[in-house]
């Protein structure tokens, strides 16, 4: 694992490790010399992958299986990982649940678990992490937001609605805590390859799809652990309350414009602009 040591002692929790976007994060502040409490939910084998390749690389690592659906559990990882860690200097809100439906179809268990997991359970456990941060008057929160926060998709009302959430509860946060010492901001990630989207899309063609995007690639969970990690860092310090766009050029596309790739057919500024 190398390293530029710019987590160096550093105490870090990441929620929603097991797999994908978290187990990515946490890897990469591992790599960079950081302390890592790992939470997970259900992916119990994949955290504990991730916790040997921590452990190997001479770092503490400790995974914590909490239900952000139950507050005690999630106000309970947080003092596991004060108590592992000695205090907490980075946290990073992952944790999320995606729901694609269409919006007659969702019900209100759906709904309320989806808001309950991505909304609610962040709140409470950032509540409870900052508390420390405040005391040593320094830390940082990163929460992942999405770009479905900006643009629309089909039958994602509910996961759309959460992920914007994250992003305004960013903003306001931010406005209360900088002063205090702790910076918070948030990532809006792309389109990232996880471990899910290749259960689901069984006839995936990573390449094609790279080309869909202008960085003409898919991007991969390191690419938001470190970006993560720059936000948490101190050379990010005077970024407060922002939602950062990490996504290969996605939302730069204007809709309705046809394929980015192609040379544009009509010509304007004839008879105006010389030369044309």
């Amino acid at each position: 694992m190398d390293s530029s040591q710019r987590m160096a002692g550093k105490r870090v929790l990441v929620t929603g490790a097991g797999t994908g976007i978290g187990k990515g994060i946490a890897l990469e502040f591992a790599k960079e010399g950081a302390d890592v409490v790992l939470h997970y939910t259900h992916s119990g084998e994949d955290v504990q992958s991730a916790l040997a390749t921590i452990h190997a690389a001479g770092r503490k690592a400790l995974a914590v299986q909490a239900d952000f659906r139950d507050l005690k559990q999630a106000r309970g990882l947080v003092s596991n990982a004060l108590e592992f860690l000695g205090g907490l200097d980075v946290l990073v809100n992952n944790a999320g649940i995606t729901l694609n439906k269409p919006f007659f179809e969702v019900t209100e268990e759906q709904f309320d678990t989806l808001y309950d997991v991505n909304v609610r359970g962040m709140f409470f456990i950032t509540q409870a992490a900052v508390v420390p941060m405040l005391a040593q008057g320094k830390g940082a929160v990163v929460n992942l937001a999405s770009v479905h926060a900006f643009a629309g998709m089909t039958e994602h009302t509910v996961y759309a609605g959460t992920k914007a959430a994250i992003s305004a509860f960013t903003r306001v946060v931010a406005l209360e805590l900088a002063p205090k010492g702790v910076r918070v901001n948030a990532i809006a990630p792309g389109w990232i390859l996880v471990e899910n989207h290749l259960k689901v899309m069984t006839d995936f063609d990573p390449e094609a799809a790279g080309h869909t995007i202008p960085a003409d690639f898919v991007g991969r969970p390191q690419d938001i652990g470190r970006l993560a990690i720059f936000l948490a860092s101190d050379e990010a310090r005077y970024i407060v309350g922002q939602t950062v766009v990490c996504d290969g050029g996605q939302l730069a596309i204007m809709p309705l414009t046809g394929d980015f790739h192609d040379r544009r057919k009509e010509q304007y500024g004839q008879g105006y602009v010389p030369g044309i």
